[in-house]
């Protein structure tokens, strides 16, 4: 049985800084470097939940999982294959369907909360 030891409160628990960059074929434009601080995944490594943060830059997206999002700072500009673009900024809060295909586009220094679901292949 779980008890509130088992919680993970977010601006409490202390989470390591990974570095990551989108594989070079994938950057159409600036220098992505990313940081990943995940602070909880479940035993089947399919839900995960952490925070983000990129520097300007664009690169192709393919979503396997479901995320949800909250932008905390920055701005960014999704846009998908078909010519569409959303603008997001600090406060909004999204969820990305797993399928979805595009590019993201950081175009300040962004941070963000997420909250993924990877399905089983």
């Amino acid at each position: 049985m779980k008890t509130l030891n088992d919680w993970i409160l977010l601006d409490r628990h202390q989470a390591a800084a990974t570095p990551l960059m989108p594989a070079p074929e994938r950057i159409t434009a600036g220098n992505p470097t990313q940081t990943v601080w995940n602070h909880y995944s479940d035993p089947s490594q399919q839900f995960h939940v952490g925070f983000w943060s990129c520097e300007p830059g664009r690169w192709a997206i393919h979503y396997t999982e479901h995320e949800y999002c909250q932008l905390l700072e920055g701005e960014v500009v999704i846009h998908d294959r078909q010519g569409g673009q959303l603008a997001l900024k600090p406060g909004d809060q999204f969820v990305i369907p797993a399928g979805f295909v595009g590019e993201w586009e950081t175009l300040t220094s962004c941070r963000k909360v997420y909250v993924i679901f990877e399905p089983h292949a």
